[in-house]
């Protein structure tokens, strides 16, 4: 299946979109992965926060991730993804690959990081996500840290 990919930062989203994908997170974060925590946190509204999502032939999102720019005190920085999900009917379709995918492309040849759930590790490992330190749990779910391309940049 292909999907049409989006990005967005949170000031060019509409608020039907917004509703579909913080519904979206939470349909699988909260409610599917029962992990009651604050799932709007605060990092969505920040400017430099890209927003990715795939739609289906409705229009609606079916899965979705945010790059977030983690600042340094020495004003470096690394960028994060976060809160990749795909609703459960689109798992296995490809939906989480494009939206990696795009994801990559805009982050380029910057140092990133993320925290996956641990069995997915080996999926991130296609685009050069690599364990960079030791498994930890969150929320009842076990996660790695991941890194790709070393050191920090500048901007």
């Amino acid at each position: 299946m292909t999907y049409l990919v989006r990005a967005s930062v949170l000031s060019d989203l509409d608020a039907g979109t917004l509703h579909e994908l913080l519904k979206l997170r939470v349909d699988v974060f909260v409610v599917e992965q029962e992990c009651a925590y604050p799932e709007i946190d605060g990092r969505d509204t920040e400017s430099t926060t890209l927003h990715f999502w795939c739609e289906d032939e409705e229009g609606t999102p079916v899965a979705t991730l945010r790059v977030l720019r983690d600042v340094a005190a020495d004003g470096t920085y690394e960028l994060r993804i976060g809160r990749v999900c795909v609703r459960a009917d689109h798992r296995g379709t490809g939906a989480a690959s494009e939206l990696i995918d795009r994801a990559v492309a805009y982050i380029g040849r910057d140092s990133s990081v993320m925290d996956a759930q641990s069995h997915l590790v080996g999926m991130y490992a296609k685009w050069g996500y690599l364990p960079a330190g030791a498994e930890f749990v969150e929320d009842g779910i076990p996660h790695t840290p991941l890194r790709r391309n070393e050191g920090r940049s500048e901007r």
